[in-house]
C-alpha cells in the first residue's frame, strides 16, 4: 500500500505537478508560528527600549522602589524617581506619535492632547489624592512656565545657532490663537485669586471654589472647541498669512516612519502609563521629605524641578525640529503643550478634585498668578512677528532663570499660615 502511494507521488512529480509535503509542514508550522510573535516582541522591545539614549536612566525606577523600602533618604528617593520617570515620559510621547500615524490626523490630535501631558496629569492626580493641592497647582504652573520660557527659549537658541545666517519663520496666526487661549487661562486663574485677596466673596472660601469649578467647565468647553477647530480642517486658512508662506505641517509627516504596529503602540502606552503611575506615587510621597533633606523650598521643587520630568519629551523634540528649521512644529509642541495644561489639565484636575471631595480651585495665589500673566505677555510679544532667532531664545532662557530664582526665595503664604 505504501509502495503504491509513493509510486503515485512520483508520477505526479514526473508530470510537473508540485505536491505539498503535508507531514513536513505540520512539523515546521507550529515552531515557525511560535517563532514569529516572539521575534516581533523582541523587535518591539529593541525599538522602544534600546533606541533612545535617555533610556539609560531606566534603572533609576527600580532603584527608587528599593530605596523607598530600605532607607529614609527622601532626597535620594525624590531624585531617583525623577530620573526614572524622565525616559518613561519621553517614550510615552514616542508611543503616542506612533499610534497617531495609524489613527489619522483627527484621532491622532486627540491622542496627543490626551497623552501629551499624561505624566503631569498622573503626578497631579496622585498629589490630589494625598490632599497636596498646592503641589498640584505649582507643578502644573511650572510646566506652563517651563514650556513657554525654557523649551521655546532653548529651541529658538539652538535653531538660531544652526541657522545663524537667516531668521527662521513660523505661522503668526497659530501663535496668536495659542496666545489668546493662554490669556483666557490667565483670566480664569486671576479672578478667583482677586476674589480671595480683595475679601469680596459672598461666602468666605465657598464662592472662590464654586467660581473655580464653573470657570473650569467653561475652559474645558473652550479647549474642546479649539480642538474641533484645529482638527476639522478649518485651520488650513492659517497656513498662509497675506503673501507670506509658512512651513507646512506636511513636512513633519514626511519624517514620520512606522516603527511599531498599532497594537504594539497601544500595549506600550498601557505599560508606560502604569509604570509612570507607580513611580509617581513614590515621587509625590518624597516631595516634602526631599524639601527638608535638600534644603529647598517646596515651591521651587514643584515649579522648577518637577516640570523637568514631564517636559523631557517636549524639550527634546522642540529643539530637534527647530534645528531642522521646522518652527511651526516647535511652536505646536511647546506652546501647544502649555495650552493643553492651562486649558485642559488644570480644569480637569479641578473637576477630578471635585469628584474626590478635594477643594482644588483656580486660586494659584497672587505671586504665581502674576508670574504666569507676565510670562504669557512676554512670550506673546516675542511670537507676534512670526520670526525666531538665537537672541529671542537667549532672552527667554534668561527670563526663565529670573523665574527660577524668584521661586527659590519665595515662601508659600499657605505654608506660612499652617506654621
Amino acid at each position: 500500500m505504501m509502495e503504491n502511494h509513493q509510486i503515485e507521488m512520483g508520477a505526479l512529480k514526473a508530470n510537473g505537478l508540485e505536491v505539498p509535503n503535508v507531514g513536513l509542514r505540520s512539523t515546521v508550522m507550529p515552531s515557525w508560528s511560535l517563532h514569529r510573535p516572539v521575534g516581533r516582541v523582541l523587535q518591539s522591545i529593541r525599538t522602544v527600549i534600546f533606541t533612545s539614549k535617555l533610556n539609560l536612566l531606566l534603572p533609576f525606577g527600580p532603584a527608587t522602589i528599593i530605596l523607598y523600602y530600605t532607607t529614609n533618604w527622601h532626597g535620594m528617593i525624590f531624585l531617583f524617581s525623577m530620573l526614572g520617570i524622565t525616559p518613561l515620559a519621553e517614550r510615552l510621547g514616542y508611543a503616542t506619535e506612533q499610534l497617531a500615524i495609524y489613527t489619522g490626523p483627527t484621532l491622532g490630535g486627540l491622542l496627543n492632547a490626551t497623552f501629551g501631558n499624561a505624566t503631569e496629569m498622573i503626578i497631579a492626580i496622585y498629589a490630589l489624592k494625598n490632599g497636596m493641592i498646592r503641589i498640584v497647582q505649582q507643578s502644573l504652573l511650572g510646566s506652563i512656565l517651563s514650556n513657554m520660557l525654557l523649551v521655546v527659549g532653548c529651541a529658538f537658541f539652538a535653531g538660531g545657532i544652526v541657522h545663524r545666517n537667516k531668521d527662521q519663520v513660523f505661522s503668526k496666526a497659530n501663535a496668536v490663537v495659542n496666545s489668546g487661549l493662554l490669556l483666557m487661562a490667565v483670566m480664569g486663574l486671576m479672578f478667583p485669586a482677586v476674589l480671595h485677596f480683595t475679601h469680596s466673596e459672598v461666602q468666605q472660601g465657598a464662592s472662590e471654589v464654586a467660581l473655580s469649578r464653573f470657570s473650569s467647565c467653561i475652559m474645558l468647553v473652550a479647549y474642546a472647541s479649539y480642538l474641533y477647530f484645529q482638527l476639522s480642517g478649518r485651520n488650513k486658512s492659517y497656513s498662509q498669512l497675506g503673501n507670506e508662506e509658512v512651513p507646512n505641517e506636511d513636512a513633519a509627516e514626511e519624517d514620520e516612519e512606522i516603527e511599531i504596529s498599532m497594537w504594539e503602540a497601544i500595549t506600550w502606552l498601557a505599560v508606560l502609563t502604569i509604570w509612570i503611575s507607580v513611580l509617581s506615587e513614590y515621587l509625590v510621597n518624597a516631595i516634602e521629605g526631599a524639601s527638608d533633606s535638600l534644603n529647598l523650598p517646596v515651591a521651587f521643587i514643584s515649579v522648577i524641578l518637577l516640570p523637568i520630568v514631564g517636559n523631557a519629551a517636549e524639550h527634546a523634540s522642540a529643539i530637534m525640529f527647530a534645528m531642522k528649521d521646522k518652527l511651526d512644529i516647535t511652536i505646536g509642541v511647546a506652546i501647544g503643550s502649555s495650552t493643553q495644561i492651562s486649558m485642559f489639565v488644570i480644569p480637569f484636575c479641578v473637576v477630578v478634585g471635585w469628584m474626590m471631595g478635594q477643594k482644588m480651585d483656580l486660586n494659584f495665589q497672587l505671586f504665581e498668578t502674576a508670574t504666569l500673566f507676565i510670562t504669557v505677555l512676554v512670550v506673546a510679544f516675542l511670537l507676534q512677528d512670526g520670526i525666531a532667532n538665537y537672541l529671542k531664545g537667549f532672552m527667554l532662557i534668561l527670563c526663565y532663570l529670573i523665574v527660577a530664582a524668584s521661586f527659590f526665595v519665595h515662601v508659600d503664604p499657605q505654608s506660612s499660615d499652617d506654621d
